[in-house]
């Protein structure tokens, strides 16, 4: 097939054919969505499908096909950021007890320390990506700031599907997850902007022109949103959905520019949306942008997956990756546990907790995209940060299914409704605006 466009579409067909086929396998083994996207993705890109004969993921991705998707995945990429942004609550952090304060801080700080400890050994190794050097202070910040990470939709989805979100443990964990997830999105905008940045005179720049741009998200944006989204008789304008998703990719856009990934964009228009909405104006704006992104995200999966390639690592690139996974997995898993030893968790739940925050999903492979696009890492790095993904992602639901659910100690805000299990995202209480979307990967 020699027409692109038309390949384009057989490809598209393809992902959401393979992805639906994997997910109720996965599921036997209850693993999450996501999990079964990233397999079909490496499973079409070089690792496997590339390995036959011919090469058919070349035959079936060629270079003007691979910018197509890309270009598709970038939408959903940034819509489903939109949505975190909206998921994300800013009074949270003022609202929390301390020992969900301590579980967040102490599982941000000690892996984002280990993995600037691990990259300065990395480094040597990966510090050049596309015949430029890449910035000493940046790659580390930025391994640091990956290995912080906890997804918090995913991990929503193992707390419900393990029958813990009634439990201390469960909701410690969520609540813990989201806090974590404010701070580390905070902490990655700077990392980014120090990772692009090739001197103190550009860093200051960039700095100076997002500070702008939240400003006038903040004073100008929001007014304008709190005035569209009133209703008006009842209903919304019909031009509100249209609106905010040009609201979404504009502000993108103008983050690419200044210097930053456009993720970081769509998520600050995100956090600029009201968070008083009445439920029914929240869900229905909500929901078409949770249909939009269940559809478009395989997309990215699949682009993700043409990045990565396992057949290049060789053995020092799997004396390297084993090194990332017993960082990633020990750093996080026992800074949990331990926080949870001393806010008076026993053994078994802080265990629990561990394996619990130690799941990153579709957060950690968005960060290791913008880490691509800001030439931070090169491909075998790439590859084996979205190998940890999958496995730490993975990880927890091998163990917390086999333990049974604690009886519940303290009150846990009931689940907000979903689009649908491979849509944005299952959210708990405690982290959400009043809204019913954020995706649940």
């Amino acid at each position: 097939m020699h027409n692109p466009a038309l390949l384009v579409l057989a490809d598209l067909a393809l992902v959401l054919a393979l992805g639906s086929l994997l997910k109720p396998l996965l599921r036997r083994l209850r693993q999450p969505p996501v999990i079964a996207e990233i397999v079909a993705g490496l499973a079409l890109g070089p690792s496997l499908l590339g390995l036959l004969p011919g090469n058919p993921t070349e035959v079936l991705f060629p270079a003007p096909v691979r910018e197509s998707l890309s270009a598709i995945a970038q939408v959903g990429i940034l819509l489903f950021m939109f949505l975190i942004g909206w998921e994300m609550n800013m009074g949270q952090l003022r609202r929390q007890r301390g020992e969900v304060l301590a579980v967040s801080l102490s599982a941000i700080a000690v892996p984002f320390l280990a993995g600037m400890a691990l990259a300065t050994y990395l480094y040597a190794h990966h510090d050049t990506v596309g015949g430029h050097r890449v910035d000493s202070l940046g790659f580390k910040l930025f391994v640091g700031a990956a290995m912080a990470i906890t997804a918090f939709p995913v991990l929503a989805r193992i707390v419900r599907d393990c029958g813990l979100r009634k439990s201390r443990v469960g909701t410690v964990a969520l609540a813990g997850a989201a806090v974590g997830d404010l701070i580390a999105w905070c902490l990655l905008i700077v990392v980014s902007v120090v990772a692009v940045s090739a001197g103190p005179e550009r860093l200051v720049r960039v700095a100076l022109l997002g500070a702008v741009l939240a400003a006038v998200l903040v004073l100008l944006v929001r007014p304008l949103l709190r005035r569209l989204l009133r209703p008006r008789a009842g209903r919304l304008p019909e031009l509100v959905l249209p609106v905010l998703a040009a609201g979404a990719l504009a502000t993108a856009y103008c983050a690419a520019v200044i210097g930053l990934d456009g993720i970081f964009g769509a998520f600050a228009f995100g956090l600029v949306m009201p968070r008083d909405l009445e439920p029914a104006v929240s869900e229905r704006i909500s929901s078409p942008f949770e249909q939009i992104t269940a559809l478009l995200m395989p997309v990215f999966f699949v682009t993700t997956g043409l990045s990565v390639d396992i057949t290049r690592l060789g053995g020092s690139g799997l004396l390297e990756l084993a090194a990332i996974l017993v960082v990633a997995c020990l750093s996080k898993m026992l800074a949990a546990y331990g926080t949870g030893r001393l806010i008076g968790l026993g053994h078994r739940d802080a265990g629990l907790l561990g394996f619990l925050m130690n799941t990153r999903g579709l957060t950690e492979l968005v960060i290791l995209n913008a880490g691509m696009s800001l030439g931070v890492l090169d491909v075998p790095m790439f590859t084996m940060m979205v190998i940890m993904a999958l496995v730490t992602t993975g990880m927890a639901g091998f163990v917390l299914p086999r333990a049974e659910p604690e009886q519940p100690t303290i009150p846990a805000p009931a689940p907000r409704p979903h689009a649908g299990e491979g849509s944005p995202t299952d959210a708990s209480a405690g982290a959400a605006p009043q809204h019913s979307g954020a995706p649940t990967r």
